[in-house]
């Protein structure tokens, strides 16, 4: 039967984006004078031939449509049955519009795409071509440029989970590499620092736990559900290596490292120093990942002070030489 209840439920998933779509082919012809099939068809991301199909749909359920042919042709609903909509200003819909644009870079998702189209179809014709250029001008894009390439796939497996309350399962690995099989309850996704993070109730643990999903692999959404249980959101905050206590230490930089640093300093941090070198205020958090991030930086980065500081990374880097020299020792 297991056949039998993945066809339904595909099938399910299909009337409901089908759903989703019409609601939002009708939103549009509400406040637009008329929209032509190819334009929705380019919105919606299907053919036209659909968009044909949505439409005869639409007006089989009683809502007047009216088909103009032509170059300057196109579809529209009666200005009889059309009602005079301002809920929001200008600005307010530009804000939506980077706002959803911010989440749809991260998640590809049709719920995401119809929800644009509808706040589209708030604006009025003649003004939703300035709207667009003034929405594209600020551009949030969490994508990283390298990266897990599993990262989206367990984005949309979790999402679904999300929305369906159904359990997952996944192999983690911890801070220190001990890796454990976890099965949870997912609450909440949150991006921080740029990282992803789940929240959930870990039937493993038999607790609250916070995982980053740069660390999950094999993740598995289940048929299993759960009733949500109550929990305290702000209990589960994620903390990260910029909110742990810092301080300030002086590094001598190659003018090559000069964006990179201001990326983490701010441009009032790095004074010039010589004819291709500068000196950069860093905010380190003592731990191997602050340490680890120095040492990236090769010979184009040197530690002038705190001395505790530059001492830990001379033994760091005597501990790296010694490895590599017993190894060259070993193939002689």
């Amino acid at each position: 039967m297991s056949w039998l209840y993945a066809i339904i439920k595909i099938k399910m998933q299909v009337i409901q984006l089908k759903i989703d779509r019409l609601i939002s082919i009708i939103m549009l012809l509400l406040e637009r004078k008329q929209i032509s099939a190819t334009k929705l068809a380019e919105m919606f991301e299907v053919t036209p031939r659909t968009i044909y199909r949505d439409v005869e749909t639409i007006s089989l359920a009683g809502i007047p449509i009216v088909a103009y042919p032509g170059v300057n042709g196109g579809i529209s609903i009666m200005e009889e049955y059309k009602i005079e909509k301002k809920l929001f200003t200008i600005s307010d819909i530009t804000s939506l519009l980077i706002g959803l644009g911010s989440i749809h870079s991260t998640m590809t998702s049709e719920e995401v795409l119809n929800t644009m189209a509808k706040v589209k179809g708030l604006v009025p014709a003649d003004q939703i071509k300035d709207i667009e250029l003034k929405s594209k001008q600020i551009t949030v894009d969490h994508t990283p440029w390298i990266g897990n390439k599993n990262g989206n796939v367990n984005l949309e497996e979790i999402k679904i989970a999300l929305s369906e309350n159904r359990l997952i399962s996944f192999k983690y690995s911890d801070q220190s590499g001990i890796k454990s099989q976890r099965k949870i309850e997912p609450y909440r996704l949150i991006l921080k620092n740029l990282s992803w993070y789940l929240q959930g109730y870990c039937t493993t643990r038999n607790d609250f736990r916070v995982f980053k999903l740069s660390r999950i692999s094999s993740l598995e959404l289940l048929e299993e559900t759960f009733i949500s249980r109550e929990f305290d959101y702000k209990a589960l905050e994620v903390s990260t290596n910029i909110e742990k206590k810092s301080v300030p230490i002086k590094l001598l930089i190659d003018e090559s490292l000069r964006d990179l640093m201001i990326e983490f300093c701010g441009v009032d941090n790095i004074e010039p120093h010589g004819s291709n070198k500068f000196i950069a205020c860093f905010p380190f958090t003592e731990d191997d990942f602050s340490y680890s991030m120095i040492l990236r930086l090769g010979d184009k980065c040197e530690c002038l002070e705190p001395e505790n500081v530059r001492l830990e990374i001379i033994r760091r880097v005597e501990n790296l030489l010694n490895i590599y020299k017993k190894e060259a020792i070993l193939k002689r």
